[in-house]
């Protein structure tokens, strides 16, 4: 024991913890020097690629859609810029609002609209960052009505000029004294404001609250991490009267609406793959829809159809039951891909459905399915799917994608594995030229996510995290044993993911593409809002949690005469979320000890995104990198 306790004080020992000072003279000169390293090694690749990515830029992309009486309002990017527009039911359609109206680098993360489609709310923030602006506007006059400044959520109105909403308290306490992370529901009107929710509610509880599409009912839910919720409700006008009416108890449960005297609630309970229960006025509790042998992502709901989204080995597929429970029929879709922003307004249902080489169908639901718009490339690309075994056996499953002629063994595997999020097929702009290139595009499907429900993720969180790097490594070794120039990349919870599995495994790899990532896991509490993922990692002040947090931690498990893979490390001086200190410290680690490693530091880019020139920019030289890690000429 004497012994362990040795070797977590050697590893505790930080010589570059003055990279957290984002005001120190020596990190800007470190993020210029390293900038500048960087574009010397890169030539005039990023140049040329630029080009061939622009052209997928062109390209029209949905972000989120959705439907109000007077018709359908969208968000989408294009070329030059994130657009709020709308879309009459006949098909008309006139630009509210542009990110390039709002000033240079500044980009629109969402937005949110009334029911009757005459007032919208929308997040913009300058470089990408997660604090920024919400303003409200007439959708006809485009007037300014009201407008908020920090890290908000969960528009919901009750008229024109009154409304609640959740501010998240990143820094400073909560008006009731909570420290941060932490959050609190406002209630708003003609510009003055109270807090009406949350009072006492701890560090790292998350809320939201919506309304119901069918009665005058608040939903609200109360969660700590991404394990368990309670979910309240009561008038939406009387917040003295919300009260808690379903609470999880160890499982994650989120609310879907409140129809027919009952709430719908979704709860991960028994083999953590999903289920619907009602729950009446009374208390009273039943099941409205059991488990189905494959997870259950979200529902929603409109007065004709309860309509499920499930993911079968990763790829989408909804079910239309009647309100009662049972089932009426199933929607499959002719390539894998997913659903994205399945939102009702009670009378109908919208989402987008997208591929990999799919930007968007857009799809309305009524009586039936309805196709409203699409985009989709042609090429002669192909999916094919796959199981290997990790080491202990579980199967894992991943999509490879790349065009029929391909001969190159040359292999680009993603990952991510953590915080529930599945990881399915998605179009991406940079991703199409790798494989028209000759490139192998391969995505893998980790524990720790939700593609096989709530047990995949717990088998991925916390002291199980080694799961997660264990199966990466498995589905990177498949591709390494049948002679393929390997490069693993990730973002965020992935940079964490590729940082280890480069540490622990650097033989199976010829690149590294560590994006914003999280790699310093005994002080990422203490940066930011990091403290609102000890749910999902554990805590670094708690020895035992530490114990097994200092195994991976990749910042510390960085040693010398290793030959680590050519690596590149890339993330931005506006990421609010996770702070790039992380990056600077591994890569100075890393030099240090001779690792072949690369920064990029982009000024105007957060977690959150950034304008799409800039995004174009930082993807051509990601691009550049894995053409040389992976030895394809231009």
């Amino acid at each position: 024991m004497v012994i362990v306790i040795l070797v977590i004080s050697l590893s505790l020992e930080d010589p570059y913890i003055w990279m957290e000072n984002l005001e120190d003279k020596r990190v800007l000169e470190f993020i210029e020097s390293e900038n500048k390293r960087l574009r010397s090694f890169l030539g005039d690749y990023p140049e040329k690629l630029y080009r061939k990515i622009e052209k997928y830029y062109d390209l029209r992309q949905i972000i989120f859609i959705q439907p109000t009486r007077k018709g359908y309002y969208i968000l989408d990017r294009d070329r030059k810029s994130q657009n709020i527009v709308f879309l009459s039911r006949d098909g008309e359609s006139r630009k509210i609002i542009s990110s390039l109206d709002l000033g240079k680098d500044y980009i629109i993360h969402y937005f949110i609209a009334r029911d009757d489609g005459d007032v919208l709310a929308y997040s913009y923030s300058y470089g990408g960052a997660d604090v920024g602006n919400i303003r409200f506007i007439d959708t006809e006059s485009r007037e300014v009505i009201d407008e908020l400044e920090g890290s908000i959520w969960s528009i919901t109105w009750l008229n024109k000029n009154k409304y609640y909403y959740v501010r998240f308290f990143r820094k400073e306490k909560t008006p009731d004294g909570v420290n941060p992370p932490a959050t609190r529901v406002f209630l708003r009107a003609d510009g003055s404001e109270e807090m009406v929710f949350g009072e006492g509610v701890g560090t790292s509880y998350f809320i939201s609250v919506q309304k119901s599409n069918f009665e005058n009912k608040a939903i609200l839910s109360v969660s700590y991490g991404w394990r368990e919720s309670s979910i309240y409700g009561g008038d939406l006008g009387d917040p003295e009267s919300w009260r808690v009416i379903y609470e999880s108890k160890g499982v994650p449960a989120h609310p879907v609406d409140y129809v027919n005297d009952s709430y719908i609630i979704v709860i991960y309970d028994g083999d953590g793959l999903g289920r619907l229960i009602r729950v009446r006025e009374s208390g009273n509790e039943s099941e409205l829809i059991g488990e189905w042998e494959y997870p259950l992502q979200d529902a929603v709901i409109t007065r004709r159809y309860i309509i499920t989204h499930y993911l079968v080995n990763a790829s989408s597929l909804l079910k239309l039951f009647n309100l009662e429970g049972k089932l009426v029929r199933e929607i499959k879709f002719d390539v894998p891909g997913s659903v994205r922003s399945l939102i009702s307004n009670g009378n109908e249902a919208v989402f987008k459905y997208e591929s990999f080489w799919i930007p968007y169908r857009i799809y309305r639901l009524r009586e039936d399915l309805e196709l409203i718009d699409k985009s989709e490339l042609n090429g002669n690309y192909f999916v094919i799917e796959g199981f290997v075994e990790s080491s202990d056996g579980t199967k894992i499953h991943y999509f490879e994608v790349k065009k029929k002629e391909t001969k190159e063994k040359k292999a680009l595997i993603y990952g991510y594995g953590g915080f529930r999020i599945s990881i399915t097929p998605s179009f991406s702009p940079t991703i199409i030229p790798f494989i028209e290139d000759g490139g192998t595009y391969v995505v893998a499907n980790l524990r720790g996510g939700l593609e096989y429900g709530e047990k995949w993720h717990i088998a991925g969180m916390r002291e199980n995290k080694q799961n997660v790097f264990d199966d990466f490594i498995s589905v990177i070794s498949r591709y390494k044993e049948n002679g393929y120039r390997t490069v693993a990349m990730g973002r965020s919870n992935g940079g964490l993911l590729v940082g280890a599995t480069m540490t622990q495994r650097p033989d199976i790899l010829d690149g590294a593409v560590i994006g914003y990532p999280v790699l310093d896991m005994l002080r990422f509490h203490k940066l930011y809002i990091g403290a609102a993922w000890i749910p999902e990692y554990g805590n670094p002040d708690n020895p035992k949690d530490r114990e097994f947090l200092i195994k991976y931690s990749p910042y510390h498990n960085i040693k010398r005469n290793v030959k680590y893979p050519l690596t590149l490390v890339y993330t931005g001086l506006h990421d609010d979320r996770v702070h790039p200190a992380h990056a600077f410290k591994f890569v100075a680690k890393l030099k240090e000890f001779g690792a072949p490693v690369y920064l990029r530091t982009e000024t105007t880019s957060g977690h959150a995104g950034a304008t799409p020139e800039t995004r174009l920019r930082e993807n051509a030289d990601i691009l550049a990198f894995i053409y040389k890690a992976l030895e394809i000429p231009y």
